[in-house]
């Protein structure tokens, strides 16, 4: 494209309004001057957000043939599988295509562990898996832009055609056939004045907020009673490990904390609930992550007081970003509910059979000793490629956990497996679309070769 092309735009967040309003604080608002911003280049698929989600898309639809841009806000690819440090993917074992291979070349390297955590889990490296994404990407053609933030859409006779970025290299728009919201949090979608949903119905309360960290200094046989694996279950080790936190003089947010093994002496915790905050607010959002960040370092403080096995244990990293398990829920051409949870319903355009269970982290402290399946007895069920298709807006599809589905849903498909299996299916059919010139609800399902 001739990088002389500009579109002109006046604001910050949106290119139709015409002021800036900053927090709630403030007393006054100002006008920006309007403004060029060139167009630097045309794709057939632009990826918003590098997530196992957006990875995953974006590698399939670069193998699939099509031009893609990879747009990620973090210095690195994996979202919370790297820099969340979550170093676990839930729900990934049935699942074949990109999940499978990430854990063959996982295993290979040395680097993926399926046996200690249970037969839904896999242990992996997490600075073995930045590099292995970045690989993968690289193979596929797809090209990537790290350190770079989605602002704004445009929307032209319903249809978003282009994406407006901040970076070092200042304000820039990208032209895309198909765009695809892998940001968690949906934004792209509400850019673009999608319709979503917010947490639980009635009074938009979500589930809460971790912070994960990386510990060292003590080893698997050593500490073996509290770190969860598949041969006992984890609400054993986690009880046990909560009385052991405790004995050391400090109580955890979160009741039920629990160590995930890495290699022998390298773990990944997770101990840590932050409650109440929303994740569109960039204050809350780094005030949740600085009290987090804190109360892991009290937790080790803890363990480390008690001498024995735990006299060496350090935090060797805390997460760059903080976990975030609710965001927008975008309204998409089909909204996966709780019913279809307990019928264990199947479609003829499922693009991802989810194993996992209801896992609601509850949504305020008080409620912690319910149970996380909120009394619900789910069966395996389909995610139908009309969740990941925008309702409001053509152009536009979603994958991972900002698709289209209710509270509860949500809280079983959310896991990384399902939202990788996700993520490589709207990829797929993203880039037939734009090469076919069609909108991807047009592409004939049976033609997209998608086997969940």
């Amino acid at each position: 494209m001739n990088r002389r092309t500009f579109i002109k735009t006046s604001a910050i967040g949106s290119l139709f309004s015409i002021h800036s309003r900053g927090a709630s604080t403030d007393l006054h608002t100002i006008t920006e001057p309007e403004r060029e911003i060139p167009i630097r280049d045309e794709f057939d698929v632009i990826v918003c957000g590098a997530g196992p989600a957006g990875v995953c898309a974006a590698i399939e639809a670069g193998r699939s043939g099509a031009k893609t841009l990879l747009l990620e806000s973090q210095g690195c690819l994996g979202g919370i599988w790297t820099a969340g440090l979550l170093c676990w993917i839930l729900d990934g074992y049935q699942k074949g295509g990109l999940v499978k291979e990430l854990y063959e070349r996982l295993e290979n390297e040395n680097a993926g562990f399926p046996d200690r955590g249970g037969n839904r889990a896999f242990a992996y490296d997490a600075e073995m898996m930045k590099w292995l994404l970045e690989d993968l990407c690289r193979e596929a053609g797809v090209h990537i832009l790290l350190h770079t933030a989605v602002r704004a859409t445009r929307v032209k006779n319903r249809q978003v055609d282009l994406v407006i970025t901040e970076s070092k290299s200042g304000r820039q728009a990208w032209k895309g056939s198909v765009i695809i919201d892998c940001t968690g949090d949906g934004d792209v979608a509400a850019q673009a004045g999608c319709g979503y949903e917010v947490g639980r119905p009635g009074d938009q309360a979500a589930q809460p907020m971790s912070l994960l960290g990386l510990i060292t200094g003590v080893y698997y046989d050593e500490i073996e009673p509290f770190v969860r694996r598949k041969d006992e279950s984890g609400a054993a080790t986690k009880a046990r490990l909560l009385k052991e936190i405790e004995r050391g003089g400090y109580s955890p947010s979160y009741k039920k904390p629990g160590i995930y093994p890495i290699y022998d002496d390298l773990f990944m915790l997770m101990a840590n609930h932050e409650y109440g905050y929303s994740s569109f607010d960039a204050g809350e959002v780094t005030e949740a992550t600085m009290h987090a960040r804190a109360e892991l370092f009290h937790i080790i403080k803890s363990l480390r007081s008690l001498g024995g096995s735990w006299k060496n244990v350090q935090l060797v990293a805390t997460a760059e970003q903080i976990g975030i398990r609710e965001g927008r829920r975008i309204h998409g051409l089909y909204t996966v509910t709780k019913e279809d949870l307990v019928r264990g319903a199947e479609f003829e355009d499922a693009v991802c059979r989810v194993s996992f269970g209801v896992d609601v982290h509850s949504v305020q402290k008080e409620d912690e000793i319910r149970s996380y399946n909120q009394g619900i007895r789910s069966k395996d069920y389909d995610i139908p490629l009309r969740s990941l298709i925008a309702r409001d807006v053509n152009g536009l599809m979603m994958a991972g956990r900002c698709i289209s589905g209710d509270f509860i849903a949500h809280s079983s498909y959310r896991v990384t497996g399902n939202a990788a299996a996700m993520g490589q299916a709207a990829g797929r059919v993203a880039a037939m679309a734009a090469r076919s010139g069609v909108l991807p609800q047009h592409i004939p399902f049976k033609e997209t070769g998608i086997r969940n």
